[in-house]
């Protein structure tokens, strides 16, 4: 099943229904289908054989997608973001394509080989054309996106969703047109991201209006969501913190708002905690998956975020630290490095398996021939299912034989009251293998000895810091995710330039 039948039968159904844009004047399911018609017949006369879509969030981007289903070629959204090497030589590996691109982009990405440039201006006069489209055979091709890895440690990989992958997603996990026709969701994660590719699938088969925030700041999104009577959103966890102080700024309690899903990283557990108190009507889920799974593969559900919060029991409690349970038409597993499952508790790599499981990559498949898939995740499942994500494996710290998951010691530390961010690394050590640093953000003058007394008084000896270095903020990417090799490339060039200090700083700060 390919994926613009998804749309095919919710137009048919629903054909009136605004899902893209404002509630007056935004794009109908209807005319979303006849819209992507157009376009597909114009992407089928290109001579590329991908398009690709570069630029912000907005209603081309939707029509981009089931236009070029319809048309039997793989889309591609890449990060406009990237610098202009990086971009073009992303756009060379995705050649011959049609590019889709904002018009500021242009001359950036101009004269790449084998790439013919269009601006979303002109891309969205060919699909508002008023005349009949006509009805196209789709060729019969099964890669439905190719998504850029972020490349944050090596070159990106370029993963291959197919049509069976992303439908068998949806179908099992949406209600069709089960949205009220008021709902509205705000999409404010990048086109580039599986859950920008995510949302539009999903919103279109339930029936729920998308609003789309080309750029995020978070006063932006508050003021959206306020307007546009936003009932749905989804955040990456640097997103959340920052809406959260444009709310207590503004005394905006977003009567409207009922869900709020997060993923895309590791959300710390006072930050979901502030939410839900500032925000006591809202429905909140923490939503962990893989661009390789099709997006989400285990949901903590708000029944679990309201039980973990009031909670007695501590068990219970640092469930709100979970990605909840897996979805129930999914299989997962924990295995040791030998491939074998480990038992309740043991923390290992993090298996999974389903239909909408692709772990494939231009390069070639990781998913094994029995369909399991590796994810290079740490983790592990308490007695009840839920499963607790401790990061890469390559993050975890191999101290003297013993391995340390980063997370743990970093849990500790964000009790203290003058830590705001942090991040523990293993740097090399001749004697232990790794040792144990903490890049440290806070508002306040903090003492390594507290900080070391903290974690001592709450964990073994053992995973106590060593070193702690004081930084303004932490590298993050635009989705969320901490990029660890890049800081400690930043401690060890620190490490290696004579100072005075007792403690490094990041830009001469701290």
């Amino acid at each position: 099943m390919h994926t613009h039948l998804l749309l095919e039968m919710a137009a048919d159904a629903a054909p009136d229904r605004v899902i893209v844009g404002a509630r007056d004047g935004g794009m109908t399911m209807g005319a979303l289908l006849d819209a992507s018609r157009r376009a597909a017949v114009w992407l089928a006369s290109r001579a590329g054989s991908t398009v690709t879509y570069v630029g912000l969030n907005g209603p081309s981007f939707a029509v981009a997608i089931f236009g070029a289903s319809m048309a039997g070629r793989p889309f591609t959204p890449l990060n406009y973001r990237l610098p202009d090497a990086n971009l073009r030589k992303l756009l060379e590996r995705s050649a011959p394509t049609t590019a889709i691109c904002d018009a500021e982009l242009m001359e950036r990405l101009s004269g790449v080989e084998g790439v013919e440039l269009v601006s979303v201006e002109n891309f969205a006069r060919i699909h508002a054309d008023k005349a009949e489209p006509p009805v196209i055979d789709t060729p019969d091709q099964d890669v439905a996106i190719v998504l850029f890895t972020s490349g944050t440690t090596s070159e990106p990989k370029a993963a291959i969703l197919r049509h069976t992958n992303l439908t068998s997603y949806v179908l099992s996990t949406i209600e069709f047109l089960g949205a009220d026709e008021d709902d509205a969701a705000l999409v404010s994660v990048p086109p580039y991201h599986i859950a920008g590719i995510s949302a539009v699938l999903t919103s279109v088969y339930s029936g729920r209006r998308m609003v789309q925030l080309p750029g995020f700041t978070p006063e932006a999104w508050v003021e959206l969501v306020a307007a546009e009577k936003i009932t749905h959103a989804m955040v990456v966890p640097t997103m959340l913190g920052r809406v959260l102080d444009v709310l207590e700024k503004t005394g905006q309690t977003l009567p409207g708002l009922r869900a709020l899903s997060y993923g895309g990283g590791r959300m710390p557990v006072a930050v979901v905690e502030r939410a839900m108190r500032l925000l006591p009507h809202v429905d909140f889920v923490n939503a962990y998956g893989l661009t390789e799974t099709s997006s989400t593969i285990s949901i903590l559900d708000p029944q679990s975020h309201r039980d973990a919060l009031s909670h007695a029991d501590p068990a219970v409690r640092r469930r709100l630290s979970s990605v909840g349970r897996p979805l129930p038409t999914l299989e997962l597993e924990i295995r040791d490095e030998a491939g074998n499952p480990v038992e309740t508790g043991c923390v290992g790599e993090v298996w999974v398996r389903g239909d909408q499981i692709s772990g494939e990559y231009s390069s070639g498949k990781v998913i094994r021939d029995d369909g399991w898939f590796p994810t290079k995740d740490a983790g592990w499942l308490d007695h009840e299912g839920y499963l607790f994500v401790e990061g890469r494996l390559d993050d975890v710290i191999v101290r003297g034989g013993e391995n340390i998951s980063p997370s743990e010691v970093e849990d500790i530390l964000r009790r203290h009251t003058g830590v705001l961010d942090v991040a523990v690394l293993g740097l090399p050590d001749d004697d232990w293998g790794e040792r144990i640093v903490a890049a440290v953000v806070t508002d306040a003058l903090v003492a390594d000895d507290e900080l070391r007394a903290l974690v001592r008084s709450n964990l073994r000896s053992s995973r106590v810091p060593e070193q702690f270095f004081y930084y303004p903020s932490l590298p993050y990417n635009d989705t969320g995710k901490l990029l660890r090799t890049a800081l400690k490339s930043q401690i060890l060039g620190d490490l290696e330039q004579p100072r005075n200090d007792k403690k490094i700083a990041l830009n001469a700060a701290g």
